[in-house]
C-alpha cells in the first residue's frame, strides 16, 4: 500500500500552492500517522516529537550558533576580512573577487549563514568591484557563490540539522567539512580566473603593497581566527562539547561586538529577538521533517525503495549519483534547507543501508544543497543578491555569472563522491 506516495505529492502540492514547508510536513505528516495509527496514536506521537526535541539539549546548539553569526556580522568582521583579502591581491588580474571568495569562506567559518554570508559581502565588496570595472555577471556571481560557503564550513546550521535527523556527531561533521569547504574556495578562485581569461573586458587593478603592510593587515583577522580556533579548537581537544562550544561562541563574539563599540543596548535586543524568530522557524521546520519521516517510515517507503533499487543492482556510487541528479532537479523548484529537511529522512536509511558512510553522505548532501542556492530559478542567494542591487542589475545577469561556480561545485561534488578520503580524512584523524 503505497500511501507514502499519496504523502509526498500531498506536500509538493502545499507547498506549491504557498503553505510554508514546515506546516506542510507537519499536516501531511499527522493525517497519514492518523491514517495508519488511528487518531490517539498520532496525537500522542506529535506530542512526543515536539516535548522530547523541544527539550533536546543538543537543540540549543542551534540558537547559540545563530546568536554568534548574529554578534560576528555586528561586529563587522567581514569588512575587516575583505581588507585583508584584498591587501594580498589587489594587485592581480581578478584580485577583488577572488579576495570576495576567501572573505565569504572566512566569515561563514564564524557566520554559518549562507544568505548571512551573500548579503553582508555584496555591501562591502560589490562597490569596489564595480569601481574597478568588473563585469556585473563576474562580481555578482563571485558574491553569490562565495556565500554559499556559508553552509558547509563549520560551523554550519545545516550540519547541525542533518546530524539530528541521522544521529551522527556533530563534531565530526564539523571536522568533514573543513577540507571540502577549503576545495571548494579553491574551486571558486579557479572559476575567477577562467572567467577573467575569457573575459575580454579590461579589468583595473591595484598597486601591489609593500609586504610589510600586507603583514599589518592580517590584524584585521585576528578576531575571526581566534573565534575559529576558540570553537573548533575547544570541541577537538576535549575542552567541550559541540553544544558547549556553541555558548563559548557565542559569548566570544559579544565579547569581540563590545570591544569594538559596535552594539547597542538596542541593537542588542534586536539580535535577541532575530536569533528567537530565526531559531523557531529552524526547530518548526526540524520536528516537521521529524514527524513527516516517522509517517513514510512507518508507511514502507525505505522498505519499497529497497526493493525497487534491488531490481537494478545499483552500487553505494551509482545510488549517490541518482540523488544529487535529484537535488539538481528539486533546487530548481525547493529552497535549500527545505529541500534537506524533506529528503535526507527518505535517503539516508537506504545509503546506511548500502554501506555508505553517514558523515560522508551528509558532507556531499551539503554540496548539492549548497548548488541549489545558486541555481534558477529559486537561487535564494541570487535573490538576496538581488534585492541589495535593486534595479542595477537584473537576475538574467546574476544567474549568467554564477555558472562558472556552479561548474566548479559540480567538478568539486564528483570528487568528493569518487574519493571519501578528502572528506573523512580528518574525522578519522581526530577523535573529538
Amino acid at each position: 500500500m503505497f500511501i507514502w506516495i499519496i504523502g509526498l505529492v500531498l506536500v509538493v502540492l502545499l507547498i506549491a500552492l504557498g503553505l510554508p514547508i514546515a506546516f506542510s510536513m507537519l499536516i501531511v505528516g499527522f493525517l497519514g500517522l492518523i491514517t495508519l495509527l488511528g487518531l490517539d496514536p498520532a496525537l500522542a506521537m506529535i506530542g512526543q516529537i515536539f516535548f522530547d526535541n523541544g527539550m533536546n539539549y543538543t537543540l540549543s546548539i542551534l540558537p547559540l550558533f545563530l546568536l554568534m553569526g548574529n554578534f560576528v556580522v555586528k561586529a563587522g568582521l567581514a569588512d575587516e576580512l575583505y581588507n585583508t583579502a584584498n591587501a594580498w591581491l589587489r594587485h592581480k588580474k581578478g584580485g577583488l573577487a577572488m579576495a570576495t571568495i576567501i572573505a565569504c569562506g572566512g566569515f561563514s567559518s564564524v557566520c554559518g549563514s549562507s544568505l548571512a554570508t551573500a548579503a553582508t559581502m555584496a555591501k562591502i565588496a560589490l562597490p569596489s568591484m564595480k569601481k574597478y570595472n568588473y563585469p556585473d555577471s563576474l562580481a555578482t556571481g563571485a558574491i553569490a557563490a562565495g556565500g554559499t560557503l556559508g553552509i558547509l564550513i563549520p560551523p554550519s546550521m545545516i550540519l547541525v540539522l542533518y546530524g539530528i535527523i541521522t544521529s551522527q556527531d556533530i563534531g565530526q561533521l564539523f571536522l568533514a567539512g573543513i577540507i571540502p569547504g577549503l576545495l571548494g574556495i579553491l574551486g571558486y578562485i579557479i572559476a575567477v580566473k577562467i572567467s577573467v581569461s575569457i573575459n575580454k573586458k579590461s579589468f583595473k587593478t591595484q598597486s601591489a603593497l609593500p609586504l610589510l603592510e600586507k603583514i599589518k593587515s592580517l590584524k584585521g583577522v585576528l578576531g575571526i581566527i581566534s573565534l575559529f580556533i576558540l570553537v573548533m579548537g575547544g570541541i577537538y581537544s576535549g575542552v567541550f562539547t559541540a553544544t558547549e562550544a556553541a555558548g563559548v561562541g557565542a559569548f566570544g563574539s559579544l565579547i569581540i561586538v563590545l570591544i569594538k563599540k559596535k552594539i547597542t543596548l538596542n541593537s542588542f535586543y534586536e539580535t535577541l529577538i532575530e536569533t528567537v524568530k530565526v531559531t523557531s522557524m529552524l526547530f518548526f521546520l526540524l520536528f516537521g521533517a521529524i514527524l513527516f519521516s516517522n509517517f513514510i517510515n512507518l508507511a514502507g517507503l525505505p522498505n519499497d525503495l529497497r526493493n525497487f533499487l534491488s531490481l537494478f543492482n545499483l552500487n553505494i556510487y551509482t545510488l549517490l549519483i541518482g540523488i544529487f541528479i535529484i537535488y539538481l532537479i528539486l533546487g530548481m523548484v525547493l529552497e535549500s534547507l527545505s529541500m534537506m529537511l524533506l529528503t535526507v529522512p527518505i535517503f539516508y536509511p537506504i545509503v546506511q543501508d548500502m554501506g555508505g558512510d553517514l558523515i560522508w553522505f551528509g558532507i556531499l548532501v551539503v554540496v548539492a544543497v549548497e548548488i541549489s542556492l545558486i541555481t534558477p530559478p529559486i537561487g535564494l542567494n541570487v535573490h538576496v543578491l538581488k534585492t541589495i542591487v535593486k534595479d542595477n542589475i537584473n537576475l538574467k545577469t546574476i544567474f549568467k555569472g554564477v555558472m562558472p561556480f556552479v561548474t566548479m561545485d559540480i567538478v568539486r561534488i564528483i570528487i568528493l563522491l569518487f574519493i571519501p578520503a578528502i572528506t573523512l580524512f580528518l574525522p578519522n584523524s581526530i577523535i573529538p
